[in-house]
């Protein structure tokens, strides 16, 4: 068997949870997605995620019910069965081995947890395969779309790495499993990012990139071990966001709105890039929405 055709029928099997999050799955149902025998099946959904597929669907309904218990604060009994389990005693079980709390402690004082949020398969692979490669010289025909927000007054939560100057080299030295614990803090005013920090805010022995996600200026609330908080000061961020595209060609999506970046000049709308006054940031790559990345600006006449 092909090694592609193994990575397209764990895709299937990952898709399929996904889409049926909320409903009885058995083995025979992942089997007829994959294409393959029930114990075939299985076999490889653990070669190449490294978890068995319900044990994959647990750590996945739980930090599912997670963020549902966050945002919510609904009965622990509905969140048990609207996420499968049988029982509430068997959810409490499952959510405290899994985070080390119980669901009711959570709801009531959602603090920050490391949720499970797994790569899809195929693209984790699709990176491999690429490799950190050159960005291409290609010209895009593309559309991007351009547009300058501003950035009040904040607090970053992050974790720093050694050397990383990007994505995979954060990931080698730190992990890739940083988001999961960005994603769960309740507070966050945007979702995570990606970021390269100015030279003022990188401590010597550590990164210009890493990940973290920025919560209001008045934040209090716990900061996850291993990670620590600054305080960021209004900005204005000029965001490009390029055309949707395939899941499979984030690289490519991302190469092509870097080659614009690289040349696009900020004058046409009276602005200077101002990479001192904040993190220039990227956001998770998600087809649907084209890759987004920002960089921050100031208009030419607040120059110093």
């Amino acid at each position: 068997m092909e090694r592609w055709e193994i990575i397209k029928a764990v895709q299937r099997m990952q898709d399929y949870m996904h889409e049926n999050i909320n409903s009885a799955i058995t083995l025979s149902d992942l089997a007829k997605a994959a294409g393959y025998s029930q114990w075939h099946s299985a076999r490889l959904f653990k070669e190449l995620t490294g978890k068995s597929p319900f044990d994959y669907l647990r750590a996945l309904r739980l930090s599912k019910a997670a963020l549902v218990l966050r945002d919510n604060q609904p009965k622990i009994i509905d969140v048990a069965f609207d996420f499968v389990f049988d029982s509430h005693e068997g959810f409490t079980r499952a959510f405290t081995k899994q985070f080390g709390l119980s669901p009711k402690k959570y709801s009531d004082n959602p603090t920050p947890i490391q949720l499970f949020m797994p790569d899809r398969i195929r693209d984790f692979y699709l990176t491999l395969q690429k490799g950190d490669t050159e960005m291409s010289e290609k010209k895009s025909t593309h559309t991007v779309f351009v547009q300058v927000v501003e950035r009040p007054s904040r607090k970053l939560i992050l974790k720093r790495g050694v050397k990383a100057t990007h994505y995979f080299e954060y990931c080698e030295e730190v992990g890739c499993d940083v988001w999961g614990v960005l994603s769960s803090i309740k507070e966050a005013m945007y979702e995570p990012a990606g970021m390269w920090l100015p030279k003022k805010l990188v401590n010597a022995g550590t990164s210009q990139y890493v990940q973290g996600v920025e919560v209001p200026r008045n934040y209090a609330g716990e900061i996850p071990e291993g990670f620590e908080i600054i305080e960021l000061e209004p900005c204005k961020m000029m965001v490009f966001q390029g055309e949707p595209y395939e899941d499979e060609n984030f690289e490519e999506a991302i190469d092509e709105l870097w080659q614009i970046m690289k040349t696009y000049n900020p004058e046409i709308y009276g602005f200077e890039w101002a990479d001192d006054d904040g993190p220039r940031f990227q956001l998770e790559p998600q087809g649907y929405r084209g890759y987004i990345e920002a960089r921050p600006v100031r208009q030419r006449s607040e120059s110093k």
